[in-house]
């Protein structure tokens, strides 16, 4: 999509302030990818023009921010006004759709979980809103969620240096590994569910 590259190429240019502002959009319902964001913060550290954490900092709270954002949007608005307005900022039925599904059979695993996901990340905080999850929660997974994914994109970006934007596959991997964990823990979910009805 020509507009979300020019958008983090510009973000880009910004150094650790952009990281921030990526992130946020990214979490905001904006699907600009962590995967380039991320590494690019570990690269700034590799130039000396940041800390790790600063860089993890600005990542992460940058997430957070935009994640809490999109959420207060989706539980005040509702699905309407996503539907309504959401072609402005990229989002369709589709991925509202799946969101949603997503987390109407997981709850909390689903913003846990979501948080670690791409395609899901961005949308997780909509269906969470829209279904009034208490917000103290909601932060929380949210939170462990985003932790993970920014510290290891962002080392990642760091070691590679030079060759930051050389991560390649690197997500679709750790995101399938994600998903071997999410599996894992709706069968021990499923196991102790079955135990207590017995």
């Amino acid at each position: 999509m020509a507009i979300v590259h020019s958008i983090t190429n510009g973000l880009l240019a910004l150094g650790v302030m952009g990281v921030f502002i990526g992130m946020f959009l990214e979490s905001a319902y904006i699907p600009v990818p962590s995967e380039i964001i991320l590494p690019y913060a570990g690269y700034l550290v590799f130039l000396h023009r940041a800390t790790l954490l600063e860089a993890m900092l600005a990542g992460l709270l940058g997430g957070i921010f935009g994640a809490v954002f999109a959420y207060w949007i989706a539980r005040y608005g509702g699905r309407p006004l996503i539907e309504r307005y959401g072609r402005y900022v990229f989002i369709h039925h589709k991925q509202i759709d799946r969101a949603d599904a997503w987390f109407r059979r997981h709850g909390d695993g689903a913003v846990f979980f979501g948080r670690l996901l791409p395609g899901i990340r961005t949308y997780i905080s909509l269906p969470a809103g829209v279904a009034a999850m208490p917000f103290g929660r909601f932060f929380l997974f949210s939170l462990l969620g985003a932790l993970p994914w920014t510290v290891l994109f962002t080392y990642i970006g760091f070691v590679l240096g030079h060759n930051w934007q050389h991560i390649g596959k690197l997500g679709e991997y750790f995101a399938g590994f994600v998903l071997i964990l999410f599996v894992a823990w709706l069968a021990m979910l499923w196991k102790s569910r079955a135990k207590a009805n017995r």
